[in-house]
């Protein structure tokens, strides 16, 4: 078979790394890739921006199936431009895709079926957001509508820095993004992340993982596209896994096919566990990152029948199998990140790894063919183990190798976890 891999970060080099094991693989692309990604698939040049290019290429080299990583070309409809050829096309439609492209478009939904939720209301202008936030105080949290790299979410724990969020997006520190927020309730309880496939009909639980999405150590300072994450997340008992299908995914994917716009790809939802149950912080559309790093590391299957199946509305037909053990990542990022940080430093040397080890590549390039670091999150050192405190052991042991001096990471990633397994919570 041969495949295209859409996206270039981490979460599509852990995606590559997995797909290129298939012994249904035959020929593997990825655009536009990065050195990591390299490894495994041939990189090419493409605009993934210019769908007709994509287009061109899947017929140029009769791609069989593509698979789309992030989640700006889901919203930005490449999905239904591929499937217009009658390709097989790993992803939502740009209808669909909006369950991540609008956060007011997912309260929508959650609200018409009855999706456990905090209360929200959707501002288009900042003096009736700043009220509304003035009437219910804090905390509370503020979202940039549409697609912020993970940034536009500030869960506010003052009515300063509420109304500051609202400033910021409405000034334009989101972009369009921020043309329209949404306040919603502040939800008090544990984070899990919790990931499906769905074909539209049919719906296959896969595994739950737990972000770090705060920049220092202890869960403090500003929110970052994420610092690591390990899976299981303990928090996701199986009452909580049946209880989230039950309230959640499967009333979304309901709720979806009814209002036109029918979900094949994968659910990611973010939820905070709370003393009521599951509750709905947001959806993605796509692998999280670095939750996918985990997912790939623990999963015994072979992914490509998997999203395959998903693709072609077979999803009722297959099954994926996981291993026990805990796997961990820490996400080694450029120094200033997630603000304003030096590109294209040197990385001098990755390490050799090991059996259930893995360093991932997430903003790497290749500057007069030396590896550099070119995004705010750069490396993904994944690693599997008998606990999460094995795992997060062999993880930092072999990030300890990787000689690279602009970059940091957080020192505690998996806590929650290791504190629950040695019972000292």
């Amino acid at each position: 078979m041969k495949v295209l891999l859409i996206g270039s970060g981490g979460r599509e080099h852990a995606l590559a790394w997995k797909l290129a094991q298939s012994p249904l693989m035959t020929e593997f692309y990825a655009a536009p890739g990065n050195p990591g990604i390299a490894e495994h698939a041939v990189l090419v040049a493409l605009n993934i921006e210019d769908h007709e290019a994509v287009a061109a290429f899947c017929k140029d080299k009769a791609i069989d199936f593509v698979v789309v990583g992030p989640e700006a070309p889901l919203v930005a409809g490449l999905v239904d431009r591929l499937r217009a050829d009658g390709l097989a096309v790993f992803g939502p439609s740009a209808a669909a895709a909006q369950l991540e492209g609008s956060k007011g478009f997912t309260k929508d939904i959650c609200a018409r079926y009855d999706i456990p939720t905090g209360a929200y209301q959707r501002f288009n202008n900042g003096p009736k957001a700043k009220s509304y936030i003035r009437a219910q105080g804090a905390p509370i949290v503020v979202k940039a509508d549409g697609l912020a790299a993970g940034k536009g979410v500030t869960v506010a724990m003052t009515l300063d820095d509420a109304l500051a969020a609202v400033d910021d997006c409405f000034e334009g520190a989101f972009g369009a993004a921020g043309a329209e927020v949404v306040v919603e309730a502040y939800l008090d309880g544990e984070e899990a992340s919790f990931f499906c496939l769905c074909d539209g009909k049919h719906v296959l639980p896969l595994a739950t993982a737990q972000d770090h999405k705060r920049v220092g150590e202890g869960d403090i300072g500003v929110n970052t596209g994420g610092m690591g994450a390990y899976s299981p997340a303990p928090v996701m008992t199986a009452e909580m896994v049946e209880r989230t299908m039950k309230e959640i995914i499967e009333p979304t994917m309901r709720g979806m096919a009814e209002s036109g716009h029918p979900f094949s790809g994968v659910f990611f939802a973010g939820l905070m566990i709370t003393r009521k149950g599951p509750e709905l912080i947001e959806y993605n559309v796509r692998f999280g990152d670095p939750e996918c790093q985990v997912l790939m590391m623990r999963l015994k299957s072979d992914l490509l029948p998997l999203l395959l199946a998903t693709a072609n509305g077979t999803l009722d037909q297959v099954s994926a199998d996981w291993s026990d053990d805990p796997a961990l990542t820490v996400v080694m990022a450029s120094k200033g990140y997630p603000g304003a940080y030096e590109k294209n430093t040197p990385i001098l040397s990755l390490p050799d790894a090991g059996e259930g080890e893995k360093v991932f590549h997430a903003g790497t390039g290749l500057k007069d063919g030396a590896l550099v670091a070119t995004g705010g999150r750069v490396l993904n050192v994944t690693a599997s183990g008998g606990t999460v405190a094995e795992a997060k052991s062999r993880a930092y042991a072999l990030l300890d190798r990787v000689r690279w001096e602009n970059g940091f990471c957080r020192r505690d990633i998996g806590w929650r976890a290791i504190e629950r397994e040695t019972g000292s919570e």
